[in-house]
């Protein structure tokens, strides 16, 4: 498979890495122009799959200028699903294939799932309340991170008390109904995640650390090689559904 990179920052430079050093896929990189986002279409013409770890400001044109390619798209970019409905129309429309996820590190995919079901057996229990915190690198761009915003997500569809998300500064008291998820940004970190069930009598902390960038690398690789060929919108669940998690 011939893969094309838009974005060659952090994670577009470990894609590409692991990607030479396994052997079995091919990788361009292709150029862009920041902050207008222009894409270089003559170097689409032989990608199967564009993967996209771009920025927030330009990855709707990303999308766009793809799918006219009519090429299918891995978008690891986070921080703009406000958007997802113009996405879906634009995949229904060009007739693509286009996966995204909050987090493609199958790590973290499976650390969704342990809240998940942690929350659930929690909620049985009135004492157990329960927040989370994230912390990411200096250059980031969005907070709460996209993998925060999912790890919530599924507190809140668990919870029988938890009914809102807040994740800015309280100078308060947290209501009953809110969870309480923070951010922090600083350093070099490239992505840590921790949700604590607390009570007057202990405590139980559920965390995801990414050590470096290759988990990411390694999940949007396998996204690429699930949306070959496809037509519709994915999301990286999908992904660990093909590989029997559910």
């Amino acid at each position: 498979m011939n893969i094309a990179l838009l974005g060659h920052g952090n994670m577009g430079l470990e894609i590409e890495r692991l990607v030479r050093a396994s052997g079995t896929h091919t990788v361009s990189v292709i150029g862009m122009e920041e902050p207008s986002g222009a894409i270089d279409t003559a170097g689409l013409k032989n990608a199967e799959v564009v993967i996209d770890f771009t920025s927030p400001e330009i990855v709707m044109n990303d999308i766009r200028t793809v799918a006219k390619e009519g090429k299918n798209l891995v978008v690891g970019t986070t921080g703009w699903q406000e958007h997802l409905p113009e996405v879906e129309k634009i995949v229904r429309e060009s007739g693509i294939g286009l996966i995204y996820g909050q987090n493609f590190s199958i790590g973290a995919n499976i650390f969704f799932r342990a809240v998940a079901h942690a929350t659930k057996l929690f909620s049985a229990f009135k004492d157990y309340d329960v927040y989370g915190l994230e912390i990411h690198h200096a250059g980031k761009k969005d907070s709460p991170s996209g993998t925060a915003l999912r790890t919530a997500q599924e507190i809140l569809q668990n919870s029988s008390t938890k009914k809102i998300l807040t994740t800015g500064k309280l100078d308060r008291k947290v209501r009953p109904e809110e969870l309480h998820f923070a951010s922090v940004r600083g350093g070099v970190n490239p992505g840590f995640h921790e949700v604590v069930f607390d009570s007057p009598a202990d405590a139980v902390t559920i965390s995801h650390s990414a050590h470096n960038r290759e988990g990411f690398a390694q999940g949007a690789i396998l996204a690429a090689e699930f949306i070959q060929g496809k037509k519709g919108l994915f999301t990286f669940d999908d992904v660990m559904k093909a590989h029997g998690i559910k």
